[in-house]
């Protein structure tokens, strides 16, 4: 499970409280009482109390006040014991033999304490000889006083007692033994056992320092002081304790390499290397460039060296001789008719015309231009002669598919849109959920302090002001009853409570079981910090629901373990879940995170400013609520824009030329109606899908508004300026079907290429993507249907009534004026843009030297662009997605800010085979016996470099710790009554009852025995049948004190026993953690580096073995979201690209028209590197989006080149004034209206990819 589950799975840890006790009791075992005052003396004596065969301590004379006993400070000869005695004490101290200085009592009560450091370093046999020789030494040795010395005595209950000794043992030893222990792992807690049973220790004197420190009262570890030592007085007769001890790479006692990385058989299973991307780098003096960037220079400086070659080339060879007349297809299609700005030219060219060969007058156009342009002027005389029957025919259609708007949803779950359905990610999750356990519920606070305004420091949150105010504010929490189909839910019916009745809340409030009478009891402020550092060994540290609570995750803005500098309470609430949302305890959950957001907003987050704290605060409905509220923040925005633009066009589209005939010349009416057929393709669209089933999106109610309005605005502008451009002596019909003739063409080019682009994009898996595609290709073809039928039948309605001198919005009044009829004939004239582009832009363009300048400039910024794309990082940052009012905001960047735990990281494995027969358990494993590339071996390996592997930790194992639950040498784990029954460790019922005071032997499980002795194991591994039988028995044992390996709450959903009794476990986890993940960068990488190593690990073992971490799905993405937005660039420009080569037989013109759109998206992208605007599926679509709005541009111009007569140049003139006019338009208003949007806009996403 999560952060919370370590903690919890650590609940067996209590075992430590009674582990420090093996040293009291080691050292309190053997003496016999002699005269106090010839234990103190020296001289003559002292010989005799340091010799072979003799005790430095003998017996128990006293008792403490926390009952711990203390040893006789009385020095006696060694004893022989009987042959029983003997034999139990060779079982667990093979070295010694012969006479001893304990007694029988002593020794049970040793065998009794040492069991409970069994289960942390049985793993690994070699650490856990050393350490049992250690105690063994100290508590049995026959020569004790060679090399232990009293050297303090205290009275109690009128008996000396020893009060304090001196211990030498040899720096080999104590090395040894530090060496062969500091790695050895204790899976439950993902962690070293050193940790534990050391303080974490880094060298052995610090270990020997932890264990000799003397105890308070109620506190576990030696009731009195040991002092270590590795030098002997002289002239004493003492010597150094050296018995033998064993290297964790000793093969007779070898230790696994999770434990032992050192040994030399694990030399050859290195980790791998970090993975380094391609750092290639050349320097130029004291400048450095990328290979990359090197190379562009060069392709740059070739480019446009031989695009300047041949332009002086071609400029010369037409210098030489006349230009060749091309006539235009509209001229061919026309019978001799053409545009009045084109008309003015007619003689010269005649005159051009007659000085070249006839074949070079007609352009061959393609049979498709032909046809299409032959059908526009067909259906232009039609349609102005039955435009109401098309207006109404065609508004029928498009209101028939709003209709499918009844069964409009917005999809806002995030799994739903970023994850398809066939993914990776959601096969996985859907696996885990369904075979193991879904991921909990998350519902957290953070209390943090503000900045000093001098210094900019945020002081340390622990203090008692803030502590209490804590308290205040989780009995706040705790208060919230919610009404759910008439039952009151509150916070503890929804928890999760894996070992009771208790939550398992994540506060530093657990350091007081989460009452706020015990704070000080415990002696307030001080006790947290004292829990800091002993939250693992101090019963009073423990948490409520009894499992030790890391100060890690209840803390936040601390650097290492400096834990009382933290600046930020980080309280987590786990909440049961449930795979299926719809069922009452996900619906229970919800009701309450809406009460528990609603008191946070109200009430938690103003006593927080009132104590000059910050509080941000989130539910797991958190970001679901606020994206439904994202998906309505910006309506108003949009109808408003709607407005603009319809302002806008109606300005543009009437180009009046004065005032007084302004209620004549305007187009008011026809840009509100051509705003109204805009928003009925995207509402048609969007009804449509609706109608069978398909959700829309954020991207789809954000962006293809826009996008249709956008391609329709070009549209309108064109459709109407066309018609004006007309000769004004033309009859109404003639003029329509003329203008269409003229640019329904290339409106039909256009979209049908935008069609096809956004069309293809339905084949990418991603559901965002893939769903926008759809909806916006749909779009945009009702908008071009509208376009052609509804808004030139308006065209033709709103030019009759200007031709009748009737007011605009109001054609039922009629002025009869010349000045308006002599205004309506004017408004055909030129405008002033049109007279820019003819006079000034065009002859400006036609310059040689500018055209090389233009060139050079906008293939640099290209080239340039293309430099800067390795740049742009896969991500999308939470708070880009959400209101930029949305508590969520502040929440997310404290999240980045304090938390100091990565998210919880599951190696899933599938068709466990523990059958005898099969070697799967040697290769998971990572105990003695394991084979060293094993799974677990491997993530401990991976560990050591959290740099490139984002493994924080070694993984829990609940196969390590199961196969330890089993060993005999675990006497006090795996046990059974006579009647074959489990029988639970000595220290829980029906054993011991927690209200019969202290727990001792006897009693109902006097008679059990372990489950299996060492004879009945092979290998120390259980039989099929054995592991069949004993694995129900270990996930139901509770962790104790006498038995820290239970399995119950650690790893009750770690293994899935549906079906196992065939041998096989079909799903089974081992819980680790991620680095803490700060950036999205960082949350791509440390999944690939998952994958990575679970593919590896997987071929390496032949198992079917998986990561999974609960944000993989949503990240998922990121891995391959350069090829998704690569593919749907290239699809959307080869679409383009097909379609205008089949309509226009000209391969040059597709080509360029390829380029050009390629350019603007690579300059597109180089924008984003250089905003910082990270690469996901809202930039992706925004990148297609571009060249589906680009292509407009360019396929009018191109479309005008074409048909325009004369050479190279006189076309390219031609082309500006007859379309640049209408495109310019265009773009401004495009212009106007997205710097519109950004002023008001309420989400990031908006402002950033408008």
């Amino acid at each position: 499970m999560a952060v919370f589950k370590r903690e919890l799975s650590a609940l067996s840890f209590r075992a430590f409280l009674a582990l420090l006790q093996v040293i009291s009791y080691a050292s309190l075992l053997s003496c016999q009482k002699i005269e106090t005052e010839m234990l103190l003396s020296s001289g003559a004596m002292s010989l005799e109390r340091h010799s072979e065969d003799y005790c430095a301590m003998y017996d128990i004379c006293g008792e403490r006040s926390d009952g711990k006993v203390l040893n006789c400070p009385y020095g006696s000869p060694s004893v022989k014991p009987d042959e029983l005695l003997s034999a139990k004490i060779q079982s667990l101290c093979p070295t010694i033999s012969g006479n001893i200085c304990c007694t029988e009592t002593q020794f049970e009560t040793l065998r009794a304490q040492v069991q409970q450091a069994i289960p942390f370093l049985v793993g690994c046999p070699a650490c856990l000889r050393n350490f049992l020789n250690l105690f063994c030494e100290l508590s049995c040795s026959p020569n004790q006083s060679l090399f232990i010395n009293v050297t303090s005595v205290t009275e109690i209950d009128g008996n000396m007692a020893v009060d304090a000794i001196d211990f030498f043992v040899t720096d080999i030893f104590g090395e040894r033994l530090y060496d062969s222990c500091k790695d050895v792992k204790f899976g439950t807690m993902n962690t070293r056992a050193i940790d534990f049973i050391g303080a974490g220790a880094k060298s052995y004197r610090e270990w020997f320092s932890f264990i000799g420190e003397k105890a308070d009262l109620g506190f576990p570890g030696s009731p009195y002081a040991i002092s270590f030592k590795s030098n002997v007085p002289e002239s004493s007769g003492m010597v150094l304790m050296n018995i033998s001890s064993y290297s964790c790479g000793d093969t007779s006692l070898g230790c696994s390499c999770g434990d032992c990385p050192a040994s030399p058989f694990c030399s050859d299973a290195e980790p791998p290397p970090p993975h380094q991307m391609d750092t290639c780098s050349i320097s130029i003096g004291s400048l450095e460039v990328t290979c990359l960037e090197l190379s562009l220079g060069i392709l740059y400086i070739v480019l446009i060296s031989a695009f300047f070659g041949w332009s002086s080339h071609c400029g010369r060879r037409e210098n030489r001789r006349p230009a060749p007349i091309r006539k235009p297809l509209l001229d061919s299609i026309n019978d001799g008719e053409s545009s009045s700005v084109l008309q003015k030219d007619k003689e010269s060219r005649r005159k051009m015309q007659e000085r070249v060969p006839a074949e070079s007058n007609m352009v061959q156009f393609s049979s498709v231009q032909g046809y299409i342009s032959s059908f526009y002027r067909s259906y232009g005389l039609w349609i102005a002669r039955n435009a109401t029957l098309v207006l109404c025919s065609s508004l029928a259609i498009v209101l028939l598919l709003c209709l499918g708007l009844l069964r409009f949803e917005v999809e806002t779950r995030p799994e739903k849109l970023w994850v398809g359905p066939g993914s990776k990610a959601a096969e996985e999750k859907q696996f885990f959920d369904s075979h193991l356990a879904p991921f909990y519920r998350i519902e957290q606070l953070i209390l943090a302090t503000v900045p000093d305004v001098e210094g900019g420091q945020q002081p340390s949150i622990v203090t008692d002001k803030n502590i209490q105010l804590l308290f205040e504010l989780q009995q706040k929490v705790d208060g919230i009853h919610v009404n759910f189909s008439g039952k009151m839910v509150s916070l503890a019916d929804i928890c999760l409570k894996p070992m009771g009745n208790d939550c398992a809340t994540q506060s530093i409030l657990q350091y007081y079981k989460m009452d706020p009478d015990n704070y000080n009891m415990y002696g307030g402020v001080m006790h947290a910090e004292y829990c800091f550092q002993h939250y693992t060994s101090a019963d009073t540290c423990l948490s409520a629901f009894k499992a030790p609570l890391d100060p890690s995750t209840a803390l936040g803005g601390f650097s290492g373990n400096n834990y009382i500098e933290a600046s930020a309470f980080v309280v987590t609430y786990p909440v049961n879940n449930a795979v299926d949302d719809s069922t009452n305890e996900n619906k229970m959950a919800l009701a309450w995170e809406k009460a528990f957001i609603q008191l946070a907003k109200e009430e938690l987050l103003p006593s927080a400013k009132s104590n000059n704290l910050t509080l941000s605060f989130s539910s797991e409905s958190s970001i679901e609520e606020e994206l439904k509220r994202e998906s309505t923040a910006d309506v108003l925005t949009i109808v408003v824009s709607y407005l603009v633009m319809f302002a806008y066009i109606s300005v543009t589209l009437g180009d009046p030329s004065s005032s007084s005939t302004f209620y004549i010349s305007s187009k008011v009416l026809l840009g509100l109606a051509g705003v109204l057929i805009v928003m009925l393709s995207v509402l048609g669209s969007v009804g449509f899908f609706s109608a069978i089933g398909i959700k829309s999106t954020l991207i789809i109610m954000e962006v293809i508004p826009f996008l249709v309005l956008a391609v329709g605005v070009d549209n309108m502008c064109i459709l109407v300026h066309a018609v004006k451009r007309q000769p004004s002596d033309m009859s109404l019909e003639d003029r329509i079907s003329s203008a269409l003739v003229e640019v329904g063409p290339s409106i039909t080019l256009a979209s049908l290429s935008e069609v096809l682009a956004f069309a293809v994009g339905a084949f990418i898996p991603m559901p965002a993507c893939r769903v926008f595609s759809m909806f916006a290709a749909l779009a945009i073809l009702l908008d071009f249907l509208l376009q052609v039928t509804a808004f030139v039948a308006l065209i033709v309605f709103d030019f009759t009534r200007a031709e009748n001198n009737r007011v605009d919005c109001l054609p039922c009044i009629k002025i009869n004026s010349p000045e308006a009829s002599d205004e309506v004939s004017h408004q055909r004239n030129p405008g002033l843009l049109v007279r820019y582009m003819k006079d000034i832009h065009a002859r400006i363009l036609g310059h040689w030297a500018v055209k090389i300048f233009v060139v050079a400039v906008f293939v640099a910024l290209s080239l340039a662009s293309i430099a800067l794309c390795p740049r742009i990082e896969a991500g999308l940052e939470q708070q880009i997605v959400l209101p930029q009012d949305s508590y969520l905001q502040g929440y997310f960047n404290n999240v980045s800010e304090y938390l100091r735990v990565g998210p919880p990281l599951y190696f899933v494995v599938k068709d466990y085979n523990f059958s005898s027969e099969s070697s799967h358990t040697d290769k998971l494993c990572s105990i003695s016996h394991c084979d060293a590339n094993s799974l677990l071996n491997e993530i401990s390996r991976a560990s050591s470099t959290p740099e490139s592997s984002y493994i924080a930790k070694p993984a829990a194992s609940w196969l390590d710790d199961f196969l330890v639950w089993l060993s005999p040498e675990a006497f006090g784990c795996c046990r059974k009554f006579i009647n074959g029954t489990y029988c639970p460790p000595d220290d829980q019922p029906p054993c011991c009852s927690p209200d019969e005071g202290p727990c001792g032997l006897g009693g109902v499980c006097e008679d059990c025995t372990t489950c299996f002795l060492r004879s009945d194991l092979k290998n120390g591994r259980p039989s099929t049948q054995q592991f069949r039988e004993k694995l129900p028995w270990f996930l139901k044992a509770l962790p104790s004190a006498d038995c820290a390996k239970g399995g119950h709450g650690a790893y009750t959903s770690s293994v899935d026993l549906n079906g196992y009794e065939s041998g096989v476990i079909h799903a089974s986890e081992f819980r680790t953690f991620h680095t803490p993940l700060n950036k999205q960068g960082d949350y791509v990488n440390s999944m690939r580096a998952a994958r990575e190593f679970s593919s590896r690990v997987s071929s390496s073992l032949k198992m079917d073995i998986f990561p999974y971490s609960v944000f993989y799905i949503f990240f998922e993405q990121y891995l391959d979201i350069w090829r998704v937005a690569l593919m749907n660039i290239a699809i959307a420009l080869g679409a383009i690209f097909v379609v205008f080569l089949v309509v226009t037989s000209s391969l040059w013109s597709s080509v360029i028209m390829l380029v050009v759109l390629a350019m603007i998206v690579v300059d597109l992208m180089g924008v984003m590197a250089l905003l910082n605007i990270q690469l996901n599926a809202v930039s992706v679509v925004n990148l297609v989006m571009s060249i589906g709005i680009a292509v407009e541009f360019c396929v009018h111009i191109i479309q005008a080149f074409l048909v325009c007569p004369g050479d190279r140049s006189q076309r390219m003139q031609g082309a500006l004034i007859t379309m640049g006019a209408s495109v310019f338009r265009s773009i401004t208003s495009k212009c106007t209206w997205h710097w519109f949007l950004l002023a008001f806009c309420m989400g990031l996403s908006f402002y950033l990819y408008c």
